[in-house]
């Protein structure tokens, strides 16, 4: 019974951050661009007068 518990907590886990990573794409973030040019030079498409 606790292997079921521990997994349904794991599971829910994985859910909210899978839907937090989908709420960040859609606001233009991702791990490979955070919005911030200055470190990135800029190679996302993204230009500096946008912003």
């Amino acid at each position: 019974m606790g292997t079921v518990v521990v997994g349904a907590i794991l599971f829910c886990i994985v859910i909210a951050i899978v839907k937090h990573m989908i709420r960040e794409k859609k606001n233009g973030k991702s791990i490979q661009c955070g919005g911030d040019c200055k470190y990135c030079g800029g190679h996302c498409g993204q230009s500096l007068e946008n912003k």
